[in-house]
């Protein structure tokens, strides 16, 4: 991509703030479609402070385009290489030919433009499957924010573990859409508030297979590669997990930070059948599971970083 220094205009500026053709809230990133014309879409962002956004390349895509930075400051990341956009800066490709990926390092707006129709292809499915993934968090005896903590707190340690651009991807999307595979349990199972037996709990560990299929029937290349961390999340690394008894390095890497993550996360939750124990417990039960049911490597970076955990509610 081609970094150019060009600063906003008055108008851009305006432009950002009205209420645009339509518009997707998602967590705490906000689309704008701003204008539409001709295979032309003008889109504005807004992306919360360390939360990631990415462009991902297409086979057969040939179209241009563009980012402004309005405001705020987005650190970038490109194959090994890697930058910072400053307010008034913009970065261009046509086309994309490689995963880039850009977090906030503080609240910040960027203008989006592509020669081609994206806003409902990228949106749509994301915020449905948002909704689904938070329904189903809910239905567990989590809060809202249990999806968002997921890929927030999988993202910093796969950034300190210098996983590259098409990794980071991967874990964003696979982080919260680990257990979208419980749609297709029965509530009768999910909703169980006794003990499961036999039967049951090979039923519900089938969600790690259906959740796979269901990224993979979204046809979006990004949602199939999540799939991989759905479906591997709860392997461990003694062997001892499922969907396959994988371990070691045979488990994604993406799914092995997301297998320390949801366990934390469980452990520190209060759920309906569950007392929440305390960050002390639950980092001295995730350390002494170092090695056998997690990812070493993994479990360092996490034991290195979860004292910097911002609370997300």
């Amino acid at each position: 991509m081609e970094l150019k220094k060009e600063y906003a205009t008055s108008w851009l500026h305006h432009i950002s703030q009205e209420n645009g053709i339509e518009r997707v809230e998602s967590g705490n990133t906000t689309l704008t479609l701003l204008a539409s014309k001709n295979g032309t879409e003008i889109i504005h962002h807004r992306l919360s402070k360390g939360k990631s956004w990415a462009l991902t390349p297409l086979e057969g895509w040939d179209e241009l385009e563009f980012i402004h930075l309005l405001s705020g400051r987005l650190h970038y990341k490109l194959g090994d290489m890697g930058g910072i956009l400053e307010p008034g800066e913009s970065l261009s490709a046509e086309p994309v030919q490689d995963y880039v990926i850009f977090t906030a390092d503080e609240d910040s707006n960027f203008i989006y433009v592509c020669s081609n129709y994206v806003f409902h292809q990228y949106s749509e499915i994301t915020r449905k499957f948002n909704t689904l993934a938070v329904e189903i968090a809910e239905k567990d005896g989590y809060t809202a924010s249990h999806c968002e903590r997921i890929k927030t707190h999988s993202l910093e340690i796969g950034r300190q573990m210098s996983l590259d651009t098409t990794e980071l991807i991967s874990l964003s999307f696979g982080a919260f859409f680990h257990d979208i595979g419980k749609l297709n349990i029965p509530d009768e199972i999910l909703l169980k508030p006794s003990r499961l037996n036999d039967e049951e709990f090979s039923i519900i560990r089938m969600h790690t297979l259906f959740g796979k299929d269901i990224l993979a029937s979204t046809g979006l290349p990004h949602l199939i590669r999540a799939g991989v961390i759905a479906e591997q999340h709860h392997e461990r690394f003694d062997g001892s997990g499922y969907p396959y008894g994988l371990s070691g390095n045979e488990i994604d890497i993406g799914a092995s930070i997301v297998a320390v993550v949801d366990s934390y996360d469980a452990m520190t939750s209060n759920r309906p059948y569950q007392r929440a124990k305390s960050k002390d417990q639950a980092i001295s039960e995730i350390r002494d599971l170092r090695g056998t049911a997690y990812h070493p490597d993994v479990v360092d970076t996490f034991l290195s970083l979860v004292d910097t955990f911002q609370d997300i509610e």
